[in-house]
């Protein structure tokens, strides 16, 4: 069974930042994507950032250049995120698509609030 948490949520700021995590485990198989998405009230969830086990990567365009999508060999995945405004305020949820296995998984959610 896998399973994402996250971490790193909370207040900040307009123009702080800051970093998520998001730590996988259970049987994950390559190949595979991971990501983070994010849903505000009243809206759609919509993808922030995608990342394979190949490492490349894909942005909305709303967070280009502001935000980094990381992961490493032990199948984790970070979102660093920089000049943070006040419509990034969200529920960011990580994601894991086995592609082979055609599963898709979905951590709990963390809260990212930016006001002043």
């Amino acid at each position: 069974q896998v399973q994402l948490v996250e971490s790193g949520g909370g207040l900040v700021q307009p123009g702080g930042s800051l970093r998520l995590s998001c730590v996988a485990s259970g049987s994950i198989f390559s190949p595979y994507t991971m990501g983070w998405f994010r849903q505000a009230p009243g809206k759609q969830r919509e993808l922030v950032a995608t990342i394979t086990d190949g490492g490349t990567t894909n942005y909305a365009d709303s967070v280009k250049g502001r935000f980094t999508i990381s992961g490493d060999n032990a199948k984790n995945t970070n979102l660093q995120m920089n000049s943070l405004k006040p419509e990034d305020t969200a529920v960011y949820y990580c994601n894991l698509v086995l592609i082979s296995a055609r599963r898709v998984y979905w951590g709990q959610g963390t809260q990212v609030t930016v006001s002043s």
